[in-house]
């Protein structure tokens, strides 16, 4: 087997050959990172309604492989909030949280999600990404965010009943006060480290914290929520029952959306890695390495995992050269369950409420959309839906997605099938503009010059078509039409029977059409449908400079030329005229 398909097989060969040098900075890394791995696991796994120690497996076997197959070595792979909300909120109303049947369910959604993703990176769909534009992921992200703290809440605050009781009788005796104090106490301290400085790992530190705090009171004795036991040891091999073919097909959207959202975040991450180390970002590889990842936390009897965008931030801010600061990482979270679980059982509830709270209020951005109005108010609009129909069919979260990846779409065919067609004169800078908003006069007596600035093709075609039957209509005395075609670039077989067409009504009109500044690509598509024949109904030219020339050679001798045109070497290479 060759070395390239070896590389290609398993990336990891490509790391960087240890040194004393490189390994103490990984280690560092990596440790950094560790540190957060542990906490943010267990508190993302009480997110999804999951055994918390699930949230432990997911960060260790998942990242293990994800990092070992990824072309984005650097990222913080394992539980992240917006991923464990979604597991969470779609099996709501299938399961109890935390039930056997609960776990099936997201052990499912983990194993269908990771195979989508393995399949898509396996037939090199990762353009499919592209479909999901910003303001659409915008709104989603902040609507899922304020819902995150939402379910956050009543942990962080001790409430001990609902909120509809506590608006009918407000009364301090609603709240468990040592809870508030945890809870409230915890969130001041890592908002205040992540202020002072953002790769501290602050939330181990204020854990053990809590947790000695919460020994030495006797808070669990005293019926205070608290982590309690959790089983040390590596996650054994797990295989949930079969389900219905209803529960199956109450999977497949929330399957789908945890799928796109899981790699968004993934996308978000790796793009800034690659762009700080000047490499190209590998989408299909990181879509097998990370569906690898999924199929294996479901493996473990855990649930889908994707890359932090904090860890992965923090991960290259603390030095991180290579997939070798993971290992360190993954080193510390397999420490954690050997034998380090015991020390986790004191910890309140209401903490890992706070280490949630802070993750994800990094992710609340309402300046975004202020700054996007400015932009394009089409786009706000579709972001301002989406995030009003996620935050409106909570739990079922994905319609917020998928309506605003519609109304995206549609904007965007909107969008091909209404092109730029613009008739344009010379403007004394020398440019060819948009006649009539600069006000210039035409190129030349009986002409209509256009540009269209598209695709000529299914899209595009019939409203190019429409535009010059509507000229000639309004404008009788037209006996020339000249296609500046330099923007076009491509042209499909709708678009070769609309350029014939054209070529025919210009004929029937006693006319002739003009083409100027043809590619190469459409000119062979053109030449192999026989439109480019000569004819006397029919110009091409190379340049737009020998266009115009030519083009006001035709004016009658009295008519005087409107526009004084380029000079153009006819015997040489012309020189295209600039367009804006």
């Amino acid at each position: 087997m060759s070395s390239s398909l070896l590389h290609r097989w398993f990336p990891f060969l490509s790391w960087p050959r240890p040194t004393s040098a490189l390994l103490q900075g990984e280690f560092w890394a990596g440790m950094t990172v560790g540190l957060m791995l542990v906490p943010q696991g267990v508190a993302y796994a009480a997110l999804a309604g999951m055994p918390l120690v699930t949230g432990i497996y997911a960060s260790l076997v998942p990242a293990l492989v994800a990092v070992l197959w990824s072309s984005s070595t650097r990222l913080g792979v394992g539980p992240t909030a917006l991923t464990s909300l979604l597991i969470g909120a779609s099996i709501t109303g299938l399961a109890e949280p935390g039930s056997a049947h609960w776990v099936t369910l997201a052990v499912w959604m983990a194993l269908l999600s990771g195979l989508l993703q393995l399949l898509l990176g396996v037939v090199r769909f990762g353009w499919l990404l592209n479909l999901v534009t910003s303001p659409v992921l915008g709104g989603f992200t902040q609507a899922a965010a304020l819902l995150i703290l939402a379910s956050q809440l009543p942990d962080l605050l001790g409430l001990r009943t609902s909120w509809s009781a506590l608006a009918v009788s407000p009364s301090l005796h609603h709240f468990d006060l040592r809870a508030l104090a945890f809870g409230l106490g915890s969130l001041g301290c890592l908002v205040l480290a992540r202020r002072w400085r953002s790769s501290f790992p602050a939330a181990i530190v204020v854990i053990a914290l809590a947790a000695l705090i919460s020994w030495a009171m006797g808070y669990a004795d005293a019926d205070g929520a608290v982590i309690g036991h959790l089983p040390s040891g590596l996650p054994t091999l797990y295989w949930p029952g079969w389900l219905s073919w209803e529960e199956m097909g109450a999977l497949v959207m929330p399957v789908m959306v945890v799928t796109l959202v899981s790699f968004l975040e993934t996308a978000s991450s790796a793009k800034v890695e690659h762009h700080q180390g000047g490499t190209r970002w590998n989408e299909n590889q990181d879509l097998i390495a990370h569906g690898m990842a999924k199929i294996s936390s479901g493996l473990c009897g855990s649930f889908a995992t994707s890359a932090s965008f904090s860890r992965s931030a923090i991960n290259l801010y603390a030095g991180a050269k290579s997939g070798w600061a993971t290992l360190f990482a993954l080193v510390l979270v397999l420490a954690t369950l050997l034998w380090l679980t015991p020390a986790l059982y004191h910890v309140p509830q209401p903490v890992l409420a706070a280490v949630v709270v802070t993750a994800v209020t990094s992710l609340i951005k309402p300046a975004g959309m202020l700054r996007l109005w400015r932009v394009s108010r089409v786009e706000t609009a579709i972001g301002l839906v989406t995030f009003g129909l996620t935050l409106a069919t909570a739990p079922r979260m994905y319609w917020g997605v998928l309506v605003g990846l519609l109304m995206n779409l549609s904007h965007f065919l909107y969008q091909r099938l209404h092109p730029r067609i613009i008739e344009v004169g010379l403007h004394p800078d020398g440019s060819l503009r948009d006649r009539h908003l600069w006000q210039l006069p035409p190129l030349a007596p009986e002409l209509l010059a256009l540009r269209m600035d598209a695709e000529l093709d299914f899209a595009s075609a019939n409203a190019l078509e429409r535009r010059v039957t509507d000229e000639l209509a309004q404008r009788p005395s037209i006996r020339h039409l000249c296609l500046f075609a330099l923007p076009i670039n491509r042209i499909d077989v709708t678009g070769v029977e609309a350029f014939i067409r054209l070529r025919a009504l210009l004929q029937s009109h006693g006319g002739t059409l003009h083409v100027t500044g043809i590619k190469l690509p459409v000119q062979h598509t053109l030449d192999n449908a026989g439109a480019l024949a000569p004819g006397p109904n029919f110009a091409l030219y190379r340049t737009d400079a020998e266009a115009i020339a030519a083009l006001q050679r035709l004016a009658p001798p009295d008519a005087g030329n409107p526009v004084s045109a380029p000079q153009s070497d006819t015997s040489g290479p012309a020189q295209s005229l600039p367009k804006l």
